[in-house]
């Protein structure tokens, strides 16, 4: 029997702290759909900008739209900060 992930998924086009998920899970993708040169992703451990960063993405100047895949787990919680206004990125997940 074959047994797939099931992904949630997040959209967030604003700047702003969210928090995707609470317990523990893995952070599959980031998809950024529509980068801003400059832009600033933070991917924390945790339920806010205090818990345990996992990473910042930065997009590069010329940016294009790709999806970076990290399949990272987390134990508390999995918040994202951007730093920028108008970039609009997609978070898949799982949890449990």
């Amino acid at each position: 029997m074959d047994i797939k992930t099931q992904y949630s998924s997040i959209n967030i086009t604003t700047q702003t702290t969210t928090l995707v998920a609470t317990g523990n899970g893995v952070l599959h993708t980031i998809s950024l759909n529509k980068p801003i040169a400059g832009g600033t992703i933070a991917i924390y451990n945790g339920i806010d900008n205090t818990g345990t960063l996992i990473g910042t993405v930065t997009t590069p100047t010329g940016p294009k739209p790709l999806t970076l895949k990290y399949d990272v787990s987390f134990g508390v919680g999995l918040a994202i900060v951007t730093g920028s206004q108008n970039q609009d990125i997609t978070i898949t997940y799982s949890q449990g």
